[in-house]
């Protein structure tokens, strides 16, 4: 039955660059998520890492550059995987030590703690561009934490969470 609605499985990290199926509700695998569409209109300033950097601790946007490790049976030759560009939110630090206790400077990081340089200094992926992530709905933050959090949602929801 197509009841108007989408479902999309979670998106794996392996699969950043490539577009995630959409089913209708009787299609949909046990544990997958249903997406709600929302419709923004917003205008998305990006910088140049070359020409400037964000704040400390500011979360964005961040358009990266590099290439996809060698897969052995398609580019024997070149020994290089494919080029990609792409945009992963991450956040820019002055300072970051990484689990291996090395040092870094003037870098982004993702989630997964992967650090990346500004296009042009000595890495494998570079950020070549970054624009700040939108703030939180119904506030001006990009994070709310501990006992804050239901209130903000609260505030957002009115009532309770839509279910």
């Amino acid at each position: 039955m197509d009841d108007g609605q989408s479902y999309q499985m979670p998106r794996p990290r392996h699969c950043l660059g490539r577009r995630a199926g959409v089913w209708a509700e009787a299609d949909v695998p046990s544990g997958w998520a249903k997406v709600e569409e929302t419709i923004l209109n917003t205008v998305v300033t990006w910088v140049d890492v070359r020409e400037r950097l964000p704040r400390s601790g500011t979360p964005v946007a961040a358009a990266i550059t590099g290439r996809y490790p060698a897969d052995s049976g398609t580019e024997p030759d070149t020994g290089l995987g494919e080029e990609f560009w792409l945009v992963r939110p991450m956040y820019f630090t002055t300072l970051h030590w990484s689990e291996d206790g090395a040092e870094h400077r003037d870098c982004f990081v993702d989630s997964d703690g992967v650090v990346r340089l500004p296009h042009g200094l000595g890495s494998a992926e570079t950020v070549t561009h970054w624009a700040e992530l939108p703030t939180l709905p119904g506030g001006m933050t990009h994070v709310v934490l501990g006992e804050d959090v239901a209130a903000a949602l609260h505030d957002v929801w009115g009532a309770g969470p839509l279910n």
